[in-house]
């Protein structure tokens, strides 16, 4: 039986090789920056719906190429909780039915309902990495696409996107101050 001493160490060692997920949600910025120029070409909203899919599969590969440049550490083979990112970031693709369902019967509201599922999944990772910004992003994400998914004119659906890489880059900005914020506790945990 692991104490609840050693499971803090062992979260803390997480947060800290994986610098709290910044490059996921940098990977996760850029993709809902292309997604907002997508909502903002001429084509019709069940197009733009299914050009997203795709560019949203850009997320882990970029996170992956960012990894590289952060420094950050995807496997920790010893660390028993290192698989539970994956798995938290996974679990958002059983929402996916429901996306489905969305693009096909009510094409106008594909974005709000992908936004939701975003922010949505962040919320586990404020327990995870104890990084409280994580929870703010989920609640401030998934609320504020709901507000603007009701009241926008599908002309201004772009807006959704938008709101979403601000927020990403907002969360990005609080997750690399508290990294640094914490760098005494996470050079003590780096020598584990």
């Amino acid at each position: 039986m692991v104490s609840a001493q050693q499971f803090d160490s062992l979260r803390l060692e997480l947060a800290t090789k994986a610098k709290n997920g910044l490059d996921f949600i940098l990977a996760a910025s850029l993709v809902w920056a292309a997604i907002t120029f997508v909502w903002t070409l001429p084509l019709p909203v069940a197009t733009r719906g299914f050009i997203t899919f795709f560019v949203g599969a850009l997320t882990l590969p970029l996170a992956w190429l960012l990894s590289k440049a952060l420094g950050t550490i995807w496997t920790l083979p010893h660390n028993p909780l290192q698989p539970l990112g994956l798995v938290l970031n996974l679990a958002q693709l059983f929402y996916f039915p429901f996306l489905l369902f969305i693009f096909m019967r009510y094409p106008q509201h594909f974005v709000m309902c992908y936004g939701i599922i975003t922010g949505a999944h962040f919320f586990p990772y404020a327990w995870l990495y104890r990084a409280p910004a994580y929870g703010v992003a989920a609640g401030l994400i998934s609320g504020g696409c709901l507000v603007l998914g009701l009241t926008l004119a599908p002309a201004l659906l772009y807006l959704i996107p938008g709101f979403i890489t601000v927020s990403l880059l907002g969360l990005a900005g609080l997750l690399l101050l508290g990294h640094r914020r914490n760098r005494p506790a996470y050079a003590a945990a780096a020598s584990l």
